[in-house]
C-alpha cells in the first residue's frame, strides 16, 4: 500500500518558515518589496488552532475541500478566497491558509467555529507563496520521482498526455489533471504525487513574467523540454524574445546533471541551450533517437516507424506529429523499452477540444480550447492537406490574449485562410474581425461571414454547412466555439 504523504500544521509552519530566505527573492519578482523584507514576513508566519490538524491534499475552491485537506485562501481580482473559510471549515477542512491581513478582518466571526472544529489557521504574508513553499516540500517527500517538465507556447498538454502513456506502461506516472500547469495549478498537482509513483510528467505553463522560474523552484525537473517558442501570451510578455527567456527558465534549477531538449528547427534553439548547467539536446524528425519517419494518414493519424516497430499513432496533424516525437525522445532518454513505447504511442487518445475528430454526416475537427496564431495556422494547413471529396468550411474564433499584436495576429491568420482551399469561412469574435477583412483582401472566391453573436454565427453555419463537408472549429477556449458542433451534430 502506497505511504500517505502529509503535513501537520505545525510542520507546514515550520516549512513555511524554513524557506523564507530562499523563497523570497521570487515572491519580491512579483512585488514591490524588497527580499529581505518579503523573507522577515515570512518568517514571521504563525498559527491558530490546532497545531496536530493534519492534511494530505489541497484546494482553492471551498466547494472542494473537506477532510484531509488543507483550505488556501488567496485573493484574486473578483473573488476572494478568505471569504469561503466558513464553508471550507464547515465542510471539514482542517487547516486553512490565510493572508494575516485579510485574517484580521474575519477572525471575530470566524474564532469559535476554528476552535468548534478543532481546525488551524494557518497565518502568512502571501497565500500563494505559503502554497508554493508547501507545494515544493511535498514534492520532495518523494525524492526518487523523475520529474519531467514540460513547457512551450503550444503542444504542451498534448505532449504531456503523449509522455504519459509512453512512460507508464510498466511505471506508475503522476501528473497533472487536466492542464493545472500555472502558479497555482502545478503547486496543487505536486499534492497528487502517490508514494509509489515513479515518474511524474508535469505540464509548466505561465502567462506573466517570472512566472516560470517559481514553477522550476516547485518542480525542479530532472528532465525539461520546451515544445516550441510561439507568439501565446504575446500580448503579456511583449514579444518573442520575452516569451523566449520565460520558457528558458524552465532549465533555471539545473545543477549540471538534469537534461534539457529543444526541437531542432526552433529559431531560439541556440538561445535555449546557451549558458544552461546541464545538457541541452535537440529533439525532432532527424534528432530523436528510434526516429525513422512517419506515413500521415489524414484523419486516421499516422504510422510512426520506431526502432522498426510499425506503430498506429492516433492524433492527427503533424503539430502531433511534433508533439510525440518530444515525448519519444524524452521516453528514449529514460530507457524506455521500444515495445512498449510503441503500445504507449497506440493508447493515446485526443483530449477535449485538441484535435478531436467527430464523425458522422459533417466531419468536424474540433480544436477549440485554445488558439494562437501558430496553432491556427497549423489547423489550417492540415486541413488543406487532407484528401477531402467534399467541401471544407473552417470557422476561426478569436484568439484571445494577444494585447497590441491582436490585429496583426487576426490578420495573419485570416490572410492564411484566405488563401486556404477552403469553400467558406467563418469569423467568430470581435477580436476576429482584422481576420475577416485580411481574407477579403486575401481574394478568397467562396463565401465569408463574420460574427459576433453565437447565436447568429450558429443559425448561418447551420444553413451553409451540409452533409459531407469537413468542419473546422478553431478558436481560443474563451470563445467556447465546441457550442457550434453541439448545434451541427443535433
Amino acid at each position: 500500500m502506497a505511504e500517505t504523504i502529509g503535513f501537520s500544521a505545525a510542520e507546514a509552519l515550520a516549512i513555511v518558515k524554513a524557506a523564507a530566505i530562499e523563497y523570497a527573492p521570487l515572491a519580491a519578482a512579483r512585488s514591490s518589496a524588497p527580499p529581505a523584507a518579503v523573507a522577515e514576513a515570512f518568517a514571521a508566519s504563525s498559527l491558530l488552532g490546532g497545531p496536530t490538524a493534519r492534511f494530505e491534499t489541497v484546494a482553492v475552491d471551498s466547494r472542494k475541500a473537506g477532510p484531509g485537506t488543507l483550505f488556501v485562501a488567496l485573493p484574486g481580482e473578483r473573488v476572494d478566497g478568505h471569504d469561503y473559510i466558513r464553508q471550507a471549515l464547515e465542510a471539514g477542512s482542517p487547516c486553512v491558509l490565510a493572508e494575516g491581513p485579510r485574517w484580521a478582518r474575519l477572525s471575530a466571526g470566524l474564532a469559535p467555529l476554528l476552535a468548534e472544529k478543532g481546525a488551524a489557521i494557518l497565518l502568512v504574508p502571501d497565500s500563494l507563496g505559503a502554497l508554493q513553499i508547501l507545494a515544493r516540500e511535498r514534492r520532495r517527500r518523494r525524492p526518487g520521482l523523475v520529474r519531467v517538465g514540460i513547457t512551450g507556447s503550444s503542444g504542451k498538454t498534448t505532449t504531456k498526455e503523449i509522455a504519459a502513456a509512453v512512460l507508464g506502461g510498466s511505471r506508475r506516472v503522476a501528473l497533472n489533471p487536466g492542464n493545472l500547469n500555472s502558479d497555482i495549478g502545478l503547486s496543487q498537482s505536486m499534492f497528487g504525487i502517490g508514494g509509489d509513483d515513479e515518474i511524474g510528467v508535469f505540464e509548466m505553463g505561465m502567462n506573466r513574467k517570472g512566472e516560470m522560474a517559481e514553477l522550476a523552484w516547485i518542480y525542479e525537473p530532472s528532465l525539461a523540454l520546451i515544445t516550441n517558442v510561439g507568439t501565446a501570451h504575446i500580448g503579456i510578455l511583449g514579444s518573442r524574445d520575452a516569451i523566449a527567456l520565460e520558457k528558458k527558465a524552465v532549465f533555471s534549477r539545473f545543477s549540471g546533471a538534469e537534461s534539457g531538449f529543444v526541437h531542432e528547427n526552433d529559431d531560439y534553439n541556440a538561445f535555449l541551450k546557451d549558458g544552461v548547467r546541464g545538457e541541452v539536446l535537440d529533439f525532432g524528425p532527424r534528432s530523436t533517437k528510434g526516429f525513422r519517419g512517419a506515413e500521415d494518414l489524414g484523419l486516421d493519424g499516422f504510422a510512426v516507424d520506431w526502432e522498426g516497430l510499425r506503430v498506429r499513432f492516433p492524433l492527427v496533424g503533424r503539430h502531433n506529429l511534433s508533439n510525440a516525437i518530444a515525448a519519444m525522445a524524452l521516453a528514449e532518454r529514460v530507457g524506455t523499452p521500444p515495445r512498449e513505447l510503441a503500445a504507449g504511442l497506440e493508447r493515446v487518445r485526443p483530449l477535449f477540444g485538441r484535435s478531436e475528430i467527430l464523425r458522422g454526416a459533417v466531419t468536424i475537427i474540433r480544436d477549440c480550447y485554445n488558439a494562437n496564431p501558430d496553432s491556427s495556422e497549423a489547423a489550417i494547413e492540415f486541413c488543406d492537406s487532407l484528401s477531402w471529396g467534399g467541401r471544407r468550411v473552417y470557422v476561426l474564433g478569436s484568439m484571445l490574449e494577444l494585447g497590441a499584436e491582436s490585429a496583426a495576429a487576426h490578420r495573419r491568420v485570416g490572410e492564411a485562410a484566405g488563401r486556404s482551399r477552403a469553400d467558406a469561412l467563418f469569423f467568430f469574435g470581435e477580436e476576429a474581425r482584422p481576420a475577416y477583412e485580411a481574407a477579403l483582401e486575401a481574394g478568397f472566391a467562396g463565401p465569408v461571414v463574420h460574427e459576433e453573436d453565437f447565436d447568429r454565427l450558429g443559425r448561418a453555419a447551420r444553413d451553409a454547412i451540409r452533409p459531407g463537408d469537413l468542419v473546422l472549429l478553431k478558436a481560443s477556449r474563451g470563445m467556447a466555439l465546441e457550442r457550434l458542433a453541439e448545434l451541427l451534430n443535433r
